[in-house]
């Protein structure tokens, strides 16, 4: 049998052994976590869950804490307060949200989802597979393959504003839908400044009458075409205010080739919400992952 004494000893020498042979008292490997605290966080915790049962209600927010906008990768119809549960195959846009309950549901939310194809700008024909093998939820970082459109989606936030960064397949019908939603929407595209501007009004109640959320999505690259739609009905010209305004901006791409996008809104104006993107400065994708991380 092995004496505490001795089991005492042994312990010292392997603590020691993992420390400088200088006899340095600064702190050593040992004293070091193997991975910062957030890399221990699963968003998904809580996911799996639809109205009769609840196991937790929520879903995998992309967010600073107390940041105003939250982004979160949207399974559920549009208007569901089910915005994402585990247990679904498909997503159908990366939405900006500010739910705090799906029984209160959500207010002030559009969505962004990258796609392959002419025609697939409604939610229902937009939405693609993914696997959650193919899937990284933690509170500074998203990512997920959309199989059905060989995309890989990244986002990382700011307090007001995000960056995503779609690496898109070879094609000449790469795109990305910018979906301001229904009850009331406006876009506009600004081809030659790289940028879509415009307001979604959907909301579930407990909001004023000029309720409004201010948006702007800005490219890294120049828009090669774009159709702007109200609901799946296409409508001329660079601007609509219309019942559910949305667009798809298109461009040609090389496998392997990404898109940066960068996303900002705000509750008070148009120019506040240019304002918030400046969040974001000059930074890349990955010094922004890094920001919200640390």
């Amino acid at each position: 049998m092995i004496k505490p004494v001795s089991l005492l000893l042994l312990a010292a020498v392997l603590c020691g052994s993992c420390g400088s042979r200088t006899g340095r008292t600064a702190a050593t490997s040992c004293d070091e976590p193997s991975a910062r605290p957030s890399e221990y966080v699963s968003t998904l915790v809580g996911t799996h869950s639809d109205f009769t049962l609840s196991t937790g209600n929520t879903y995998p927010a992309v967010a600073l804490p107390w940041g105003m906008n939250f982004w979160t990768p949207q399974t559920g119809e549009m208007g569901s307060g089910w915005a994402y549960t585990y247990g679904a195959h498909t997503i159908r846009g990366l939405k900006q949200t500010h739910q705090p309950s799906p029984w209160i549901n959500d207010y002030g939310q559009f969505s962004i989802m990258p796609i392959r194809g002419r025609d697939k700008v409604d939610e229902e024909s937009r939405q693609s597979w993914f696997s959650h093998q193919s899937e990284e939820a933690r509170p500074y970082y998203y990512s997920v393959y959309l199989a059905d459109h060989d995309i890989k989606a990244e986002i990382a936030p700011t307090e007001r504003a995000a960056i995503m960064r779609f690496t898109f397949p070879e094609s000449d019908e790469s795109g990305v839908v910018i979906d301001a939603f229904d009850r009331g929407s406006y876009i506009r595209v600004m081809h030659d400044k790289r940028t879509v501007v415009g307001y979604t009004t959907r909301n579930s109640g407990g909001v004023p009458d000029n309720f409004k959320n201010w948006f702007i999505v800005r490219f890294d690259r120049k828009i090669r075409d774009f159709q702007i739609y109200d609901g799946t009905k296409p409508v001329e010209g660079e601007q609509l205010v219309g019942e559910h305004a949305l667009v798809r901006v298109g461009f040609e791409t090389r496998r392997g080739e990404q898109v940066t996008v960068r996303a900002a809104s705000s509750f008070i104006s148009q120019m506040q919400a240019v304002q918030n993107l400046e969040e974001l400065g000059k930074d890349d994708f990955e010094t922004v992952k890094a920001k919200a991380q640390a």
